[in-house]
């Protein structure tokens, strides 16, 4: 087998070694430039930190990177101390930057402060790790979700979706009548929300506080299995841990593992969070059966004016919705 191989004739004769070269800054150069000595300013500042040096594992290169893209774009102003640690994620406290929400100047909401004053808005900073987080378990989550079909098989790929994860649901959530943490926003493993308490004065966990009206309490926790479950979602991990008491409001949090009501394991999932739940009531003294709750999840249109398995009667849920669960403080 033989071919003709052929040269290409020149366009044009060839510089020499004199040519001028356009090598002058441009206008991106000069603003990447400076982008980068922002950057490593930003990372000596926060590596010097207290809290850094405590949270070291927590603050890669790519996570300082999301941090500080989220203070670039206005969600974070200050960044706080730890609010909570694990071993999949940290929670800091941070203030929040001018793209979050902030109450008007002077409103009731910010103690009527004068014009021109924008009050400081504390927000939690959840950092997900990705060298330690619990990637088998994260997957079992994540495979059977539509909404992330085709997600890569590595640990990086499934954190950072697992953090976006858990920015929609709390979003699906809050839409459908839930009260969350307001998601404010997300960027690689890092997402910026509500922070429900104070850093100084965390909000109690359900299992922390004594329960003084517990059947006030059950009526909101299965009013809000049912809006989720109406909203396509189940909790998935729901228990008397996940679901915390602050100012007289009932607040459900860690959503990251919730799944729609179309994942392969979703039963499993939701038998799971009625078990959970009908065991924390019924230790509190209500006669709670985990196939009832099931049962009023899953029903579309269930009547919010039912008797509850204590079999006393109870006000409307849209009313019990707005009031205090009536648990105190004391552990």
């Amino acid at each position: 087998m033989s071919e003709d191989f052929g040269l290409l004739e020149p366009a044009d004769q060839p510089g020499d070694e004199w040519e001028k070269l356009d090598v002058s800054d441009t206008e991106a150069d000069r603003i990447a430039r400076r982008q980068d000595r922002e950057f490593d300013e930003f990372r000596k500042r926060i590596k010097d930190t207290e809290q850094f040096k405590l949270q070291e594992s927590v603050f890669d290169d790519a996570t300082l990177a999301a941090v500080y893209k989220l203070v670039q774009d206005g969600y974070v102003d200050a960044f706080g101390g730890p609010v909570s640690t694990g071993k999949e994620a940290s929670v800091f406290e941070a203030l929040g930057g001018q793209a979050g929400e902030r109450p008007e100047p002077g409103s009731e909401v910010a103690g009527g402060g004068p014009e021109g004053v924008t009050p400081e808005r504390e927000v939690a900073v959840k950092v997900y790790r990705i060298n330690s987080s619990n990637f088998r378990q994260m997957r079992d989550y994540l495979e059977g979700d539509p909404r992330f079909e085709g997600i890569a098989s590595d640990k990086k790929a499934v954190v950072l979706a697992w953090t976006r994860k858990e920015f929609a649901n709390l979003s699906r959530a809050q839409k459908a009548g839930v009260r969350v943490p307001e998601p404010i926003a997300v960027q690689r493993n890092v997402l910026v929300m509500e922070l429900v308490g104070h850093a100084e004065e965390r909000a109690r966990r359900l299992s922390e506080v004594d329960v003084e009206n517990p059947e006030t309490a059950y009526e909101v926790v299965r009013e809000y299995m049912r809006r989720l479950y109406g909203a396509g979602l189940i909790h998935g991990d729901l228990s008397e841990y996940n679901m915390i008491i602050h100012d007289g409001e009932l607040v459900i949090i860690d959503l990251g593992q919730a799944v729609t009501v179309h994942h392969p394991n979703a039963g499993e999932f939701l038998a799971r969070d009625c078990e959970n739940v009908a065991t924390f009531f019924t230790r509190q003294g209500l006669d709670v059966d985990p196939d009832d709750l099931r049962a009023y999840v899953t029903e579309p249109e269930a009547d919010p004016t039912g008797e509850p398995a204590s079999g006393g009667k109870t006000e409307s849920n849209a009313e019990a919705d707005g009031k205090s669960t009536g648990a105190s403080d004391e552990a």
